[in-house]
């Protein structure tokens, strides 16, 4: 069986890039195509990858500008020859599933999001986008939307990161979707579940929460800021994007910036925090469940894909309007009630998001989809590919079977 991924752009490694490590792991020959890629950002992470681009790479600026020849990208996916794969994966949170198959192959979109841009978020991008790009957006948006209906029906399966995008792809397209979380590395500092939250710390030796994420506008990093300054909290936060000035010229000398971190450093501060904030609207939301791997308790807006794994009082605390006095509030709650979240309580929380399960349940609905076409080969069981990074030991199959199953069903 031959397996093309097409992922939409390799330009940061977060959470649609550790779902194609894990796709890469179970498909190790397959070819890999994307609208454009980084290739230093491609060798540091899974050495010796090519990736095929389509030509919007070959634009002027196409590698730095991208996003502005967004309306050009459907042309782009279905100049792509295809013709030779019997099952074509399709990475979605930029444009990806529009791409043209042989009628007789097999197209499974793992959905991480509908395009939030074009969609329910079009609004508050539009209005943090500026005069010019705020336009463009307007001008693209109608004729963007009615493209990505029409695509939906090129996939033959939709898989979606979250009961929230479930309902999305149900929304937009009226089509159903299994629902499979992402996977989540699971590996835990050494001895951490074994210590006192009291002394959980930072630099200087002074407790801090922390704030883990890209620095954009939907994220609402503003608000643990503005909610730290009014508490008096230390707060950290990790990360980088385009509203970095913009947050760092308003917050206070209790706000440290720690920028691009090391896959260690980012582990290390979500390990030693009292706590993570996470006031976004998330499709799912990876960090915060990596933040509990740790034994770090949540703070967290309760919509969207964090209430799939927020469990209010025993592995953080949820707040149901995003505003700074909510999360405010909901810090002081979490104080009152922070020596009893046990570390191992909250890291036990979470582990049944590992990576292993995630590849069990996509081979499950593979092999559910190959049991009606008996006309496509099976692919034959993937070794772990020698360029990607080994799946960790820390999750065993024991501890596994005693936690409760994902969710793995359609929406209608």
């Amino acid at each position: 069986m031959r397996v093309a991924i097409i992922h939409y752009w390799f330009t940061t490694w977060r959470g649609g890039e550790r779902v194609f490590e894990e796709l890469l792991r179970l498909f190790p020959d397959a070819d890999v195509y994307a609208h454009v890629a980084d290739q230093k950002l491609i060798d540091s992470r899974v050495p010796g990858l090519q990736v095929r681009e389509t030509w919007i790479a070959k634009l002027p600026l196409g590698r730095k500008l991208f996003r502005l020849y967004l309306p050009l990208m459907p042309m782009a996916l279905e100049s792509l020859d295809l013709q030779a794969y019997d099952l074509i994966i399709s990475s979605e949170s930029g444009p990806t599933k529009g791409v043209i198959k042989r009628p007789d192959a097999l197209h499974i979109c793992y959905c991480h999001s509908p395009m939030r841009y074009i969609w329910d978020m079009s609004a508050q991008y539009r209005r943090n986008a500026g005069l010019l790009k705020g336009l463009f957006l307007s001008l693209i948006s109608t004729w963007m939307r009615v493209w990505d209906v029409t695509t939906s029906m090129r996939v033959d399966a939709f898989i979606a990161n979250s009961l929230f995008v479930s309902r999305r792809i149900s929304s937009y397209y009226g089509r159903g979707s299994t629902v499979i979380h992402p996977p989540v590395r699971m590996q835990s500092v050494r001895g951490l579940c074994q210590r006192d939250r009291s002394a959980r710390n930072g630099p200087g030796e002074e407790p801090y929460y922390v704030v883990a994420s890209e620095l954009v506008a939907y994220k609402r990093v503003e608000l643990a800021i503005e909610a730290a300054q009014q508490l008096g909290r230390k707060l950290v936060v990790v990360g980088e994007g385009e509203q970095f000035k913009a947050l760092k010229a308003m917050a206070g000398p209790n706000v440290h910036f720690a920028g691009r971190v090391n896959d260690d450093e980012f582990a290390g501060w979500l390990a030693n925090a009292r706590a993570l904030l996470f006031p976004g609207l998330e499709d799912f939301g990876i960090v915060p469940v990596e933040a509990m791997a740790n034994g770090t308790p949540v703070i967290a807006y309760a919509r969207g894909g964090a209430l799939e794994y927020l469990m209010d009082g025993v592995n953080g605390v949820g707040f149901s309007t995003q505003s700074v006095d909510a999360l405010a509030a909901a810090i002081k709650r979490f104080e009152s009630i922070e020596s009893k979240l046990r570390p191992e309580a909250v890291r036990a929380s979470v582990l049944r998001f590992g990576p292993e399960r995630f590849q069990q349940q996509f081979l499950q609905v593979l092999d559910s989809l190959l049991d009606q076409r008996a006309d496509l080969p099976r692919p034959s069981a993937a070794p772990s590919h020698p360029r990607v990074f080994p799946i960790s030991a820390a999750l065993r199959d024991a501890d596994i079977e005693r936690l409760p199953r994902p969710v793995l069903s359609s929406v209608p």
